[in-house]
């Protein structure tokens, strides 16, 4: 999948004794809600099936990410997470089921679950490290790497995205397996600190360096149950054990990750055995494909997801520095009609009502719904701001006709499907708009980041089941010089009334107060269009009857969260 990574993820909870009360709240608030998205994909139940230990497996990767150095804004991608991050760098929540929702788990890094005080104003957060927790250098992980991690992102520059950082006040290391963290105010998503999109960074070894230079091709070092054995630039990632991880080591020798960006010759590579896993884009002829593997092979498909496919307008840049051409385009695009074409057959059937994620549909609103295709609706907007068709049917406004371009990644022929049908539809109501396609790497390294678009075409990825949208769209996330490009508001919107909305669902540690907010701010990005969401991406696993264990898609972590879990079968 062509997707970005989110930082926006945040959850919330109160001192340890009400964490499980907490839990609980959210929990029945989820229970009562369906997705934004619409329809949803039968999850397909499979058997765990016993494995051996030993061997290795090569699964198919669809994206190579630009870097590996997960502060930095090159690694927007999500795919790096998926690969690399994930099974080497501790953190200390995971994000794994509970019941009917996905939720936050202290991870084995702790020794306790993290606790929580707020005094005077001012939120205090105790995290004590198992004492058997230490890197593959045999170094204990401790809190000197907690205080280097956070201090490299609140601090730093070239950071993808630094809430929840920027309100770290203080952090006190009273003995190497204690860290505490005063923040200057409270924050209801204090759970995604050194968890969903970072984790923790060993001290030891990067602290006085070039962290970039030193990670951003592959490390060495490693606080999971992998390491990174090789990154072959344009070819393949291989991990392999660490065997100095004081949890559940891996069953396999080793895994292959071979970057086959084609989705029709990663099916192919598949049938024929050479790719034991998959995890493919949905494509259009995706279903055909799956019914086309070989005997034996298993799958999993998922609309349960954290995955928003959106069309996002910079808000910058003309034409869509106007209010009234962003509500325009959003009128002349039939959402039902794409999501249907795209994932219809996967069962997603209809569009989403908000950028909040299936995972996160307890807090979304269904603001988003006022916009069916009406050409008459996007006359009266277009008119209102002054705008007149000329002879060739396009819209012009003080000599400037509504042209502009979209950007997605090449070779992604969904993207360029769903490319094709935006630009009928927009020219049917008066727009011109041509594609200029690019790679991940200039996508998300460089032209988001900078601004140098106009319309862009992507997915968004929660990362961590929690409501926040202050990363993609306040005011002060937008990437600029004085805050050194970091933050993921690409469309630079700047929203009356957004910000302080937002900023309570970040604050805000009592559930209700934080969904009331939440609705509110979906009200509020309904009427000012930003950007325009499209539908759910659903996620879809395949492996064959060769693998082993207990596979399962995880709508946070990604397809490989448990790896060291997988085997060849018995």
């Amino acid at each position: 999948m062509d997707q970005q990574r989110s930082g926006r993820t945040r959850t919330s909870v109160r001192p340890r004794r009400a964490t499980a009360a907490a839990a609980l709240s959210l929990g029945v608030v989820l229970a009562g809600c369906t997705t934004s998205g619409g329809g949803q994909a039968g999850t397909t139940t499979n058997p765990v099936v016993p494995v051996k230990e030993g061997g290795s497996l090569v699964i198919g990767a669809e994206q190579e990410p630009d870097c590996a150095d997960w502060i930095s804004v090159c690694s927007g991608s999500i795919w790096g997470d998926y690969l690399m991050r994930t099974t080497t760098i501790p953190k200390v929540f995971d994000v794994r089921r509970s019941g009917d929702t996905w939720a936050p788990a202290a991870s084995s890094l702790m020794a306790a679950e993290p606790t929580t005080t707020t005094s005077g104003g001012k939120q205090r957060i105790t995290y004590r490290i198992a004492p058997d927790a230490v890197w593959s250098d045999g170094k204990p992980i401790t809190s000197a790497d907690l205080k280097y991690t956070a201090l490299e992102i609140r601090d730093g520059k070239d950071v993808l995205d630094k809430t929840g950082y920027d309100k770290i006040a203080t952090i006190d290391t009273p003995d190497a397996k204690t860290a505490v963290v005063t923040l200057k105010e409270n924050y209801g998503g204090w759970r995604t600190l050194f968890s969903s999109a970072y984790g923790v960074l060993p001290e030891h070894l990067l602290k006085g360096k070039n962290r970039n230079a030193l990670m951003k091709d592959g490390y060495s070092f490693s606080g999971g149950p992998w390491k990174i054995q090789s990154w072959k630039k344009g070819t393949s990632v291989t991990l392999v054990p660490n065997d100095r991880y004081w949890g559940e080591k891996p069953k396999l020798d080793k895994v292959t990750f071979q970057f086959t960006t084609d989705t029709a010759a990663a099916f192919q590579a598949f049938k024929s055995g050479q790719l034991d896993s998959l995890y493919p884009t949905p494509q259009l002829d995706v279903v055909e494909q799956l019914n086309q593997t070989a005997s034996g092979a298993r799958r999993q498909i998922d609309a349960e997801t954290g995955n928003l496919e959106a069309i996002w307008m910079n808000n910058e840049k003309f034409p869509f520095d106007s209010v009234d051409v962003r509500r325009a385009v959003a009128y002349a695009i039939d959402r039902p009609a794409i999501v249907q074409k795209l994932y219809g057959s996967l069962g997603v059937d209809k569009p989403a009502q908000s950028f909040l994620t299936p995972i996160l549909s307890a807090y979304a609103g269904t603001d988003f719904s006022r916009y069916t295709q009406d050409l008459k609706a996007v006359d009266k907007a277009m008119k209102a701001d002054g705008w007149a068709k000329g002879g060739d049917g396009i819209w012009a406004k003080d000599g400037r006709r509504a042209e502009f371009s979209i950007v997605s990644l090449a070779g992604n022929k969904r993207r360029e499907l769903t490319e094709q049908i935006l630009q009928t539809q927009l020219k049917q109501a008066g727009f011109r708009m041509t594609i200029k396609n690019t790679t991940p790497a200039d996508l998300f390294g460089k032209k988001a980041p900078a601004g140098d678009f106009q319309m862009g075409l992507w997915t968004l990825v929660d990362t961590f089941p929690d409501p926040a949208l202050s990363s993609s769209f306040s005011s002060t996330s937008i990437p600029t010089e004085a805050n050194d490009r970091s933050g993921i508001n690409f469309v630079r919107s700047r929203i009356d009334g957004l910000d302080p909305l937002l900023a309570t669902v970040d604050r805000e540690t009592d559930v209700k107060k934080r969904v009331e907010a939440s609705r509110q701010a979906d009200k509020i990005l309904a009427d000012a269009v930003p950007a325009i969401p499209i539908g759910t991406v659903p996620n879809i696993l395949l492996w064959s009857d060769r693998v082993g264990g207990p596979l399962a898609n995880n709508p946070s972590e990604g397809p490989w969260w448990n790896l060291a879990e997988w085997g060849l079968a018995k």
